[in-house]
């Protein structure tokens, strides 16, 4: 699951059922169970982080256990669906710098800077080269500017809503028309400026190179009674950082008019690299993410085992497991923008994620997207029981939206429910192993959304209703929130709205999904980081204006937390 949630829970009273025989059988799926997590949160897989090795042991593992089945391949490559993750720009090899200092006595000094340690590029440079005589204080036309932001930050000390990155991009952003050849920033103050390579800043390219250079370098490689008059030579190669995933995609075709889907997603967190890890020590460590989501995918599997098998075909079934969830739905947003069947023909989805932490004394679970369909009020309080079995506590969400992959198929008018047993304190942590996994709560779970399925295939189609927006959150704490459901996916400059919430201030503001946030307040919006670091920096009841782009044409309205 990527993200904590806080989800308004109402407590469904809920009556025991007879056992059937298809309930039965599913008591003994335990020792299924048990292998799948065991093989998915091995060390060996290296916490299915989405698009390493560790993800394709995965892959693999899963499209043979759905080859055994019998489901047939519904991927775009037999069971595969690989979709490509843009994770923003990175600094190639061949970005270099060298300064050259002369002295008057006609000795000389060089010094090749080292990428990330001693100077790096701003994720909006120009690539080419930076070549030529920069002097501090003095910008000479055609030549590279060496800037100091010392003044700057001194200027702005005590004006808490100064954005240094969104001045530095403003200032460059004219610099070639003054006759910069290249911008060459430092810092030769005591206040320190947390400037670093941001590759996830989606701010549009400039027309020049634009770098920041240590002031350790500037400072050591000058004498005191030395003019700051330096020779750069370097190079600036930017280019876009991509890995791939993969969904696994399995099939039972009843010729039925409609299919259901059932999904989880498998990936995980890997050594944490994503900076999605709640892991606070320094040294690396396999997150294996046991019940986050190997308890989900491994519900899958035996769930695809008993609806292969199973009498009910008024449904065909999708089975597909999701990769990328963790980095913001990427898979299952890939696959409702790239179907592999017609979209218009699936009657409901159910999503299992994080269901392999059942406490045995409260019993509880969180079943959401409860209000999608007024269906599922007749079956979700529905609880096959077998012998010294205690009910379930279901405590019922409406919304259909929310940290999982069940959103992406809500937005596209489905139908969907989403299991859910509970955050815990090893959530996103390495800690998240096998052998904390309550097997027998899986069952009885999967027996819960095998009723539903069951009792569901009497329905026929079922409606679909719109309901309230859950509010997800990171682990950042803000007082105020744009009621914007962001796209992880986007690529482009700003933060693309992939739902609006009704009531609020988005909405009430005239924005739309699909519009794209370009700036809230005097703040660019250049990444989900400065969206969120802008929104930390608003309080309930303050106005402002959002700058917003909606097709070709930009839009500023204002707006009130």
């Amino acid at each position: 699951m990527k993200m904590k949630f806080y989800l308004p829970l109402l407590l469904l009273s809920v009556s025991a059922c007879s056992i059937s025989k298809k309930s039965t059988s599913l008591s003994k799926l335990e020792p299924g169970l048990r292998a799948h997590v065991a093989y998915l949160a091995d060390d060996k897989l290296e916490g299915r982080r989405t698009g390493t090795a560790g993800e394709k042991l995965a892959m693999g593992y899963i499209a043979q256990q759905f080859q055994k089945i019998g489901l047939a391949p519904k991927g775009t490559e037999q069971y595969y669906q690989p979709f490509s993750v843009n994770e923003g720009k990175e600094m190639k090899e061949a970005t270099t710098l060298t300064i050259t200092k002369s002295f008057s006595e006609g000795a000389a000094a060089t010094k090749t800077l080292i990428i990330n340690k001693e100077f790096f590029a701003f994720p909006y440079s120009a690539n080419g080269s930076v070549t030529g005589t920069a002097t501090t204080g003095l910008r000479e036309i055609g030549s590279p500017w060496l800037m100091d932001i010392d003044v700057v930050l001194e200027d702005n000390a005590n004006n808490p809503h100064f954005d240094l990155a969104g001045y530095i991009y403003e200032y460059s952003k004219t610099a070639k028309t003054k006759g910069a050849t290249a911008l060459l920033w430092y810092n030769a103050g005591k206040k320190e400026d947390k400037l670093s390579f941001n590759g996830k800043d989606k701010s549009p390219v400039l027309d020049i190179p634009v770098l920041y250079v240590s002031s350790v370098i500037i400072n050591g490689i000058t004498k005191e009674d030395e003019e700051g008059v330096f020779n750069f030579n370097g190079t600036v190669q930017l280019g876009e950082k991509m890995r791939s995933g993969s969904n696994v995609i399995g099939w039972v075709d009843n010729k039925a008019a409609t299919t259901v889907i059932i999904g989880a997603h498998f990936d995980h967190l890997g050594y944490g690299e994503d900076g999605n890890s709640r892991y606070e020590k320094k040294e690396a460590a396999i997150h294996n993410g046991a019940d986050d989501n190997a308890s989900g995918t491994a519900a899958l599997i035996e769930l695809a085992r008993v609806l292969k098998q199973s009498a009910a075909k008024t449904n065909n079934y999708l089975f597909i497991a999701f990769s990328g969830e963790e980095l913001g739905l990427y898979g299952s947003k890939y696959f409702t923008d790239h179907p592999t069947l017609e979209l218009g023909s699936v009657n409901y989805m159910i999503n299992m994620d994080m269901v392999g932490r059942l406490n045995d004394s409260t019993r509880a679970i969180t079943i959401g997207g409860y209000g999608t369909s007024p269906t599922w009020s007749s079956l979700v309080n529905n609880q096959p029981l077998s012998r010294n079995e205690k009910s379930l506590s279901i405590k019922i969400d409406s919304s259909g939206s929310g940290p999982s992959d069940h959103t992406s198929f809500y937005r596209k008018d489905i139908p969907v429910l989403f299991y859910f047993t509970g955050l815990h304190t090893d959530y996103h942590k390495p800690s998240d192993d096998a052998d904390k996994i309550n097997y027998k709560g899986m069952v009885q779970i999967l027996k819960h959304v095998y009723t539903v399925v069951e009792g569901a295939n009497e329905k026929g189609k079922l409606a679909f209703l719109k309901t309230r927006e859950a509010q997800t959150t990171t682990t950042a704490r803000f007082s105020v929130s744009m009621g914007i459901m962001p796209d992880y996916t986007y690529s482009g400059n700003g933060v693309r709205a992939d739902g609006v919430s009704e009531g609020r201030a988005a909405q009430k503001a005239g924005l739309k999904a699909g519009d794209i946030v370009l700036q809230i307040g005097d703040y660019r919006i250049s990444s989900m980081e400065s969206y969120m670091q802008t929104l930390g920096r608003f309080k309930k009841g303050d106005k402002t204006t959002v700058l917003y782009q909606r097709g070709t044409e930009q839009f500023t309205v204002g707006i009130q937390f």
